[in-house]
């Protein structure tokens, strides 16, 4: 003990000299009255008080110290944050300079609040029309113009209206529709949500401590698609910050955060989860009152550095529940160097292996299957194939597209070596990496290592993906990066997402004393082609949040395996299961989604698994479907077969759901070349079987690509 105090107290001493060099590091004489008969036991005591003391002393001269720092260099204290504002002030009424018809000028009013639009045609004093949110029937984007739109109203009993307006951007045009959307929400009187918006951060910190405010980043403004300023100030429900190179504390980084967004929005945001490896950091904050909304809550980490046993590299995830629809986040730091692409493919690879989220029902299925959401982000170090002087050159005319063909995520992608069917925001900004610190005026891209000078070219590192259920709701709203935030070498990236979400269904109709009608899942065939050499009898395994428990096929009919390499299979409808959910409502069934998992009799391994969603299913016809098959983030094989979902008659009601009112429409013009689209996910294929027509003929084409013969 005396040894570890000795060696303790001569490092508090040496740092009590750095701190206050002219004051004696040793502590005044301790009091009398503490004497013992034991000199040891003296000199012990006597040592004790001293650290004591020196840590005391050290404690207060260290903060003083940090304080200085942080005012002189402008960087963020999260231990001492300031005092909150007061509550913010009801969103302001907004005012929207428009084109009605070929030349004739107007104002649309957009007031929250009160609900309402407001039609004004320049040069009048008061409002032509003004329009109650309850009487707006539907919004119809143009996609062929996209700073149009269409409002669609009652205007009188029994008589509708549509009047079409031409903003002066499509950013104008998206802050028109997302202040309707709010105005729905806010006056929609409905218990649960039918729509949230989320909003996603990743940056690499750099190993510096953050500036005062991250204002731009959590309001997403800066470079690239980004929030108008109309809209730039209304608080997301779900705030999703992935960190790399992290170096303030955990609790510290997310009470600055916290107070961040209280400052910004005047909400005191909850924390719903933070997981951490290292320097890599992920957290969740929600609205307060969707706390209790949340549920299933579980973190999980994998390390991929050096022999995947350090946590410099790695990745960190969340998964939870919103009521009834499955989230899940995942925040990754991958290896660096343009060499390292097939390193970071394996990096991938391991994570996506290796993260234990979601229902642990669906543990043996592709954790990109397992959520009905999944957004992956974070510093993925892909970098660009080309050299520095003509990417300089192309970022400083903003040629982005020229860059963004020679980008390793995007040939990576399209070789179908990582992010199997993600999808992501068109990238209209520069490259966020590698800049130099306290600016964003030039790239350094030389870096001086021991070994010699390594070259880091202008790369777009820093990104944000997703991937979706088949025939749910979701919009990329905004996607770029802050030009304001300069500590790190890497500037912050930000995406904001509108979310369709289901609610804890509750039947609308009481049960009754009779038994009640079924609803019923019916398949007609199954066809699959595996990518294996096996020749194993299979099995096909149903999974879904719908069902009471797991279901199981026979095995399959048919089989034969003409091409070398692959399997294929085949089931009739006697070998299918019937399928009954667990509630007969039409409702709630447009919501569901079933996983299928194809897999061997003898060794129950998986050979691929998919997705399908129900609502298209729905119906007295069978509906023909065709999907990918997945297995540990590879495409494995293709699935195709006929099935139909029966409802009982009394179960048909449903309602229109808040997103659903906002509808596209193409005319017969030309695409705008130079307005970013979203990609959306390709929806699962489906068509109905006329009564008449045969059995379409069995049989591939191009096996590489598992495409099936007879599908358009």
């Amino acid at each position: 003990l005396c040894s570890e105090i000795d060696f303790t107290l001569a490092g508090l001493e040496t740092l009590a000299r750095v701190f206050d060099p002219p004051a004696s590091p040793r502590s005044p004489a301790r009091e009398q009255g503490l004497l013992t008969s034991d000199p040891d036991l003296e000199l012990l005591l006597n040592k004790i008080s001293t650290v004591n003391y020196l840590l005391s002393s050290l404690e207060k001269k260290v903060l003083k110290s940090l304080q200085e720092t942080v005012s002189r260099h402008n960087l963020a204290l999260p231990s001492v944050a300031a005092a909150p504002p007061p509550a913010a002030k009801p969103l302001a009424v907004q005012s929207f300079e428009v084109k009605v018809g070929k030349s004739q000028r107007a104002a649309l009013t957009v007031d929250v609040e009160s609900g309402t639009v407001a039609i004004t045609k320049r040069g009048s004093g008061s409002p032509e029309e003004t329009i109650p949110q309850d009487k707006i029937l539907q919004l119809i984007k143009y996609q062929s113009l996209q700073s149009k739109v269409r409002l669609v109203y009652d205007r009188e009993p029994q008589k509708s209206l549509s009047r079409d307006f031409i903003f002066p951007s499509a950013r104008k045009r998206e802050a028109f529709c997302q202040l309707l959307q709010l105005m729905k929400i806010q006056h929609s009187n409905l218990d649960e949500p039918d729509l949230i918006s989320v909003y996603v951060g990743t940056w690499n910190m750099g190993s510096t401590p953050p500036p005062r405010s991250l204002a731009s980043w959590l309001t997403s403004r800066g470079l690239g698609r980004t929030q108008d300023e109309t809209t730039a100030c209304i608080p997301h429900d779900i705030y999703v910050i992935g960190t790399q190179e992290n170096s303030l504390g955990d609790r510290e980084w997310v009470e600055f955060l916290r107070a961040s967004l209280k400052t910004l929005m005047a909400i005191d945001y909850r924390v719903v989860a933070l997981q951490c490896l290292w320097s890599i950091k992920i957290v969740v904050l929600v609205k307060p009152e969707h706390e209790r909304r949340i549920s299933h809550v579980h973190t999980s980490s994998v390390k991929t550095g050096i022999a995947n046993t350090l946590g410099n590299k790695g990745a960190v995830g969340v998964s939870f529940l919103f009521n009834g629809t499955s989230f899940g986040f995942v925040n990754c730091h991958l290896a660096s160097g343009s060499e390292k692409t097939h390193r970071r493919n394996q990096n991938y690879s391991d994570i996506l292996r290796s993260l234990v989220l979601g229902d642990k029902r669906l543990s043996a299925f592709d954790l990109t299957l397992r959520f009905t959401h999944l957004f992956w982000f974070g510093d993925l170090n892909y970098r660009l194939d080309m050299d520095v002087q003509d990417i300089l050159a192309h970022i400083t005319k903003k040629e982005f597209e020229a860059l963004l063909a020679v980008d390793q995520l995007n040939l990576e992608r399209e070789k179908n070596k990582v992010f199997l069917r993600f999808c992501e925001g068109p990238i209209s900004f520069p490259p966020t990496y590698r800049y130099e610190r306290g600016s964003r005026d030039s790239y350094m891209w030389q870096k001086f290592k021991p070994t010699g000078m390594r070259i880091n070219v202008p790369s777009w590192c820093d990104r944000i993906l997703w991937k979706s259920h088949p025939e749910t709701h979701v919009v990329c709203n905004s996607y770029g990066c802050t030009d304001d935030i300069v500590t790190s070498d890497h500037s912050p990236v930000f995406a904001t997402f509108e979310v369709g979400v289901t609610s804890q269904f509750v039947p609308k109709k009481a049960p009754g004393s009779g038994p009640e009608p079924l609803a019923c899942i019916e398949w007609e065939s199954i066809e699959v082609i595996v990518k294996t050499t096996s020749r194993s009898k299979c099995y096909i395994e149903f999974h879904s949040y719908c069902l009471e428990e797991a279901q199981r096929s026979g095995e399959n009919t048919s089989q034969s395996c003409d091409i070398p390499g692959f399997l294929k299979l085949g089931w009739s409808a006697k070998h299918l299961p019937v399928l009954n959910p667990i509630l007969p409502d039409l409702e709630y069934l447009g919501d569901q989604h079933l996983l299928l998992s194809i897999k061997g009799v003898e060794s129950c391994e998986s050979y691929g698994e998919c997705c399908i969603a129900m609502r298209s299913m729905i119906g007295s016809m069978a509906q023909q479907f065709e999907t990918f098959l997945f297995h540990r983030g590879e495409e494995t094989g293709s699935m195709r077969g006929w099935m139909k979902v029966r409802v009982p008659k009394d179960r048909h009601s449903t309602r229109e759901r808040l997103y659903e009112w906002i509808s596209f429409e193409e005319e017969d013009a030309e695409p705008v070349a130079d307005v970013p689209t979203c990609p959306r996910p390709p929806l699962q294929r489906l068509r109905s079987r006329p009564r008449s027509l045969p059995e379409p003929a069995a049989g591939y084409t191009n096996p590489a690509y598992f495409i099936f013969e007879g599908v358009p």
